[in-house]
């Protein structure tokens, strides 16, 4: 099925029969991706007694209990509310879907006992284009990324400079392969997120961070139509499920 989508008064075809999900499945175990020191997913079917909401046990339908934690369990969507005393919603803040964006590959920089992205890096890889989003793959890019548990290991993050330079040039939507933009342990700073939403000056509500994102290597950099689905969870953060198009020239 083709699609025809216009932004900036330009047309763009794609078919929506075609998708390319780069989002990472939530599941019950312990090989499920993790970060921030939690334990794993939770899918379990609720008891009352001795009855348990499961077929398999002799129930009419499968009745779940899901525990999980957005930010450190996959594939999420958040808002400028998962820095700031005021609560802000994910679902409230992000009302449209689809969006020109720019797939890079980067490779992070040594800093330090840090890998980092840098400004200057971005700079190369986006040159003068301007997106809406920009998804970014990070190397080494391994099915590893689908059940690494991050947790006291420092991943790689993005500089403030990084995060300036994105802010500046127009990107609404940031999406990127690792648990968080910002290190690990930082004492509370989270500078990349701050001067991504802008927190010191006119605060971008509308500009979103996704995170826990798996791009496979079939997927080439370059321009793409993202879909970025998310759960109407009143929350700074949901699950989510970007998904990209290829344009069809």
């Amino acid at each position: 099925m083709i699609a025809t989508i216009e932004t900036n008064s330009k047309k763009y075809k794609i078919d929506l029969s075609k998708p390319l999900d780069i989002s990472i499945p939530l599941k019950a175990s312990k090989t499920n991706v993790n970060a921030w020191y939690l334990d794993e997913p939770k899918i379990e079917p609720v008891k009352d007694g001795e009855w348990i909401a499961s077929v398999a046990e002799g129930a009419d339908v499968n009745f779940n209990n899901i525990w999980f934690n957005p930010h450190a369990h996959g594939t999420h969507t958040e808002c400028v509310g998962h820095i700031t005393k005021k609560v802000h919603s994910i679902n409230q803040n992000l009302k449209q879907f689809f969006f020109l964006a720019e797939v890079i590959t980067v490779a992070p920089e040594k800093k330090g006992k840090d890998f980092v992205i840098s400004k200057k890096q971005l700079q190369f890889a986006l040159g003068n284009k301007k997106r809406d989003a920009v998804v970014i793959k990070t190397i080494p890019n391994t099915n590893e990324k689908l059940s690494q548990q991050y947790s006291n290991t420092n991943p790689p993050y993005l500089l403030s400079e990084a995060a300036i330079y994105l802010r500046e040039k127009g990107v609404k939507h940031l999406l990127i392969d690792l648990p968080s933009i910002d290190k690990e342990k930082d004492d509370g700073e989270l500078l990349a997120h701050n001067e991504f939403w802008n927190t010191a000056g006119r605060t971008r509500m509308d500009a979103t961070i996704t995170e826990f994102i798996f791009v496979p290597n079939s997927v080439l950099d370059g321009t793409y139509f993202l879909n970025l689905q998310i759960a109407p969870f009143e929350n700074d953060a949901s699950p989510s499920k970007p998904v990209l198009y290829e344009i069809i020239e």
